[in-house]
């Protein structure tokens, strides 16, 4: 990166954010100038804690500030759409927490408005970034275990709906499906591209929110067997296998501080690969990197990258009759 700061600004103040904005701080040439709640309370208590400039208990009014280059949104899945969009037109780039929206309707909104207004724009899916993410994919690409015809990825835990409403609440956008079925998407989307078919089941909540939701992607030669579940556990590796061989990325997966490679069932090596604080510092340093080269949008994870993936995600979504 160069030598000049990139000015941050951060919209939505929750546990999320607090992770991104210790990362935010191990980066040299990244400078948190505002935060913004609609409580101003809790942005002075965010504010002081990540040594932020500018406080607001309003999101327009960040968006105003003129020394703000970039905004990471992590507000509930539902505002997404419309406070990224607010923010292109406001002459500011955007990283928006995934998933990126509700809907791939808004998904195309929000990159129609990147290209219009001409500012980057980028999805949140730090998994990406991470480096055992990107050696693996390297790897792949290098045909170390032949053609890839498998993958096995799950992203599940025991959510209480007394300590994370979030997670439960319809309005919101909660369920397994957005908040992390679409973990497993991505890891089959990035290593096989787009399915040929879909097919998903759900298990539903009262209020009609998916509580676990399985999923399988066809595609010409290979199968991915994909689950999702806010009310059970899973190990949380991730397997993908070839005509070769196959690698499994160590648990939790999606942000993996290193993997195991197998050749002929026998185990060849181990890759010890961590990230740099919680991981969220390599999807900054890419953003700052597009910025500081005048790009609107990630060669990694791209504006079209996003838009399959809204695309799976909503026939998941119709298949499994969610009502966002």
């Amino acid at each position: 990166m160069g030598n000049r700061s990139i000015k941050w600004g951060i919209v939505g103040l929750g546990n999320i954010a607090s992770q991104f904005a210790s990362d935010l701080l191990l980066i040299e040439n990244a400078e948190l100038t505002a935060v913004a709640s609609r409580d101003l309370t809790k942005a002075e208590e965010f504010g002081g804690k990540f040594n932020a400039l500018r406080m607001y208990n309003s999101y327009d009014l960040l968006f105003e500030d003129s020394e703000v280059e970039i905004i990471y949104i992590a507000t509930p899945h539902n505002s997404h759409a419309e406070l990224s969009i607010k923010a292109l037109e406001s002459g500011k780039h955007v990283l928006c927490e995934k998933p990126m929206s509700l809907s791939y309707k808004d998904a195309e909104r929000m990159i129609a408005a990147s290209k219009k207004h001409n500012v980057f724009f980028m999805e949140a899916f730090w998994t990406r970034f991470i480096p055992s993410v990107q050696d693996l994919l390297q790897k792949i690409g290098n045909g170390i275990i032949g053609d890839v015809n498998y993958i096995k990825a799950d992203f599940a835990f025991h959510g209480s709906e007394t300590e994370n409403k979030r997670l439960f609440d319809k309005e919101l956008g909660g369920g397994a499906l957005f908040d992390i079925g679409v973990y497993p998407l991505f890891l089959s989307y990035i290593v096989l591209g787009y399915p040929k078919e879909i097919t998903a089941q759900a298990v539903k909540h009262k209020n009609d929110i998916d509580l676990q939701t399985s999923m399988i992607l066809k595609y010409e030669a290979a199968q991915s067997l994909l689950h999702a579940s806010i009310v059970s556990e899973s190990e949380m590796k991730a397997i993908i296998s070839g005509t070769k061989g196959r690698i499994e990325l160590n648990a939790p997966w999606y942000v993996a501080d290193g993997y195991s490679l197998f050749i002929n069932e026998e185990k060849e090596a181990t890759f010890t690969l961590p990230t740099l604080g919680k991981g969220y510092s390599h999807e900054i340093i890419e953003c700052q990197n597009c910025i500081l080269n005048n790009e609107i949008e990630s060669k990694l994870w791209s504006h079209q990258n996003s838009l399959d993936l809204s695309r799976i995600v909503e026939e998941v979504k119709t298949q499994i009759k969610l009502p966002f």
